[in-house]
């Protein structure tokens, strides 16, 4: 009996090993900590794996494409949840593995989340998670295979909100900050926002705003209208941009997998296509609008 116990914990415990070396890599935005709240970066992250309920010490979760298939593109991905929640899962790793299906790396974003009741950020903090995001993946991008030209952004809810603060606000890197990566530039080379917020969203766009590619549903009638002012923005600039606006599915669809709508079910073939049309995918070929 003792022999077949030792046997059976084995067994158990050789899953349990390979699941801990299958975990994606998390960095962190900064090693000590967000600027101003680094007392703040051992503080546990509230909530479930799903949904979390307060980030202190934010970070990037890291998605590597097969290298048989990457393309050397890349998107910082930003899940939504009203600022006040993350939803990690829907809106970030399903969204990364499916874009590391298609070739491209994908590094979720945990933001730090200002509506939590009695949170200590306020607005520009995500902001400032969303340019240092961008800045630290750029700097790396040598380590992990990415052309520093072909690094985008994408967002629900929410998340397209912060991509709205970190590409339509200053990008420049910081000339002489301390710490090097603050100095690289910060400008995505393109966005999709998913059914975004209306925050973020200027009254001009800056000449150099990054194409892009919008999605939501007509039912959802309070992002909607976001949407279609930042399409007529980009319009009006003559900037880039492609639109879809499906009859029906609501908010927070996320990946699509749990409605029963065809347009829904299949919505990020239209962001593979458009990626695709516009030579992200293609490593030997510039994307359109990049630096």
């Amino acid at each position: 009996m003792k022999i077949k116990n030792t046997v059976c914990s084995i067994i158990l415990a050789v899953p349990l090993t390979l699941m801990a070396q299958d975990a994606p890599p998390v960095i962190h935005l900064w090693t000590n900590g967000a600027p101003g709240f680094e007392s703040r970066k051992d503080i546990p992250e509230a909530g479930t794996g799903a949904m979390l309920k307060s980030v202190d010490n934010p970070s990037l979760t890291v998605f590597l494409p097969p290298k048989e298939k990457a393309t050397g593109a890349a998107l910082i991905v930003c899940p939504g949840g009203g600022f006040f929640q993350l939803s990690f899962v829907s809106e970030g790793t399903d969204a990364a593995k499916f874009l590391n299906s298609i070739g491209v790396a994908a590094f979720v974003l945990k933001y730090r989340l200002p509506r939590v009741t009695n949170s200590v950020y306020t607005m520009e903090s995500p902001h400032e998670d969303g340019l240092r995001a961008m800045r630290l993946v750029r700097s790396r991008a040598g380590e992990w295979g990415i052309d520093t030209n072909r690094i985008g952004m994408v967002g629900f809810s929410a998340g397209g909100e912060v991509i709205s603060m970190t590409a339509f606000g200053v990008t420049d890197g910081i000339t002489n900050a301390p710490d090097p990566i603050d100095r690289v530039n910060a400008r995505p080379d393109f966005i999709a926002e998913i059914y975004p917020g209306g925050g973020g969203i200027p009254q001009t766009l800056p000449q150099n705003a990054p194409p892009a590619f919008l999605l939501v549903a007509n039912d959802d009638r309070s992002h909607a209208n976001g949407v279609l002012k930042l399409f007529s923005l980009y319009f009006n600039a003559n900037i880039p941009v492609e639109i879809h606006g499906f009859t029906k599915g609501g908010h927070a669809f996320g990946m699509g997998t749990r409605s029963r709508l065809t347009t829904i079910k299949d919505w990020q073939d239209r962001l593979a296509d458009w990626m695709g049309d516009n030579n992200i995918l293609n490593p030997a070929v510039p994307a359109k609008g990049v630096k």
